[in-house]
């Protein structure tokens, strides 16, 4: 098992890899990413996303998708966007290396620590973040509004 920075080439692995938790939590359907924005949008001139992934016998079998957010309360914070292992993978230990891996990076980037979301009825997911004695907290409620919607809102401000 061998856990690297993400590259280039791997993106359509990591397209499969954003599909297969997407078809996990019920929303294949919502996956509108394409390679190509993936492409462009963590490799180009301003990268807005960074990945590590855990290899097996040369081949891709778990990602950490992650990118910088700012707290005005706590400063800047790793955000876990997405954390996968290849189902065939699970109890093996390569999500606890996985894990420990996205830990490191918080630290050794001096940042103010390392956040991500949770669906409620992830119990497993739950029970993993827990073994790191993580704050699993349902006080807040997640907004959120779409491209489509955003263009039906939008008014140029004088």
């Amino acid at each position: 098992m061998k856990i690297r920075k993400g590259k280039k080439e791997d993106l359509p692995e990591i397209l499969n890899l954003i599909k297969e938790l997407a078809d996990y939590e019920n929303a294949l359907d919502e996956v509108q990413i394409t390679l190509e924005q993936l492409q462009e949008d963590g490799f180009g001139i301003r990268p807005w996303y960074w990945f590590i992934v855990v290899e097996k016998n040369n081949m891709i079998i778990g990602m950490s998708f992650y990118h910088i957010r700012y707290s005005t309360w706590k400063g800047k914070f790793l955000f876990l966007e997405d954390f996968v292992i290849k189902k065939e993978y699970r109890r093996e230990g390569v999500g606890s290396a996985l894990f420990q891996a996205t830990i490191n990076i918080t630290v050794e980037e001096e940042l103010n620590g390392m956040t991500w979301q949770v669906l409620d009825w992830n119990v497993s997911a739950i029970n993993f973040y827990k073994k790191y004695a993580a704050d699993i907290s349902g006080d807040w409620l997640n907004g959120k509004l779409s491209k489509n919607q955003l263009k039906k809102l939008y008014c140029k401000i004088n």
